[in-house]
């Protein structure tokens, strides 16, 4: 719950199996579904905004494009689909992620919705291998 409104997000958790993950098993510069199976889903309630992009309630998929520097969050139209299966055509939007390495590497692909500590508003973050990723979400009026 952020601010009083349900939020979600639906994935399959991959594991690191002693792999090199990123740049190498998902590769830079490459749109990636990050969760296996069926396509990552965001769900709510209510309107969000991740950052500066407003996004309607209801489910979307979501996808990144991770590079070396900058990992950028794509938040699709779609409400469901399959995670080889992107549809550049049916963007919402993008944001610019937050990026930090991490130490000891994550396992297992985690993917986190999570209130702020004082105020309102939360974040949506991803953790996998040395990698974490993040960007504000606050609740729309």
């Amino acid at each position: 719950m952020i601010d009083g409104v349900r939020v979600t997000v639906t994935y399959g958790r991959p594991s690191m199996r002693g792999r090199t993950i990123f740049g190498t098993l998902v590769p830079f510069d490459r749109v990636w579904c990050p969760g296996a199976d069926e396509a990552t889903i965001l769900d709510s309630d209510k309107p969000i905004q991740l950052d500066t992009l407003k996004v309607p309630a209801g489910p979307h998929t979501i996808w990144m494009l991770p590079t070396a520097n900058q990992w950028t969050l794509i938040v699709s139209k779609e409400p469901s689909g399959f995670h080889t299966q992107y549809h550049p055509d049916l963007d919402l939007g993008r944001v610019t992620l937050r990026k930090s390495p991490i130490n000891p590497p994550v396992e297992q692909l985690t993917l986190e919705i999570a209130p702020n500590r004082s105020g309102p508003g939360g974040s949506l973050s991803m953790r996998w291998e040395t990698t974490s990723v993040w960007t504000s979400l606050t609740i729309g009026r």
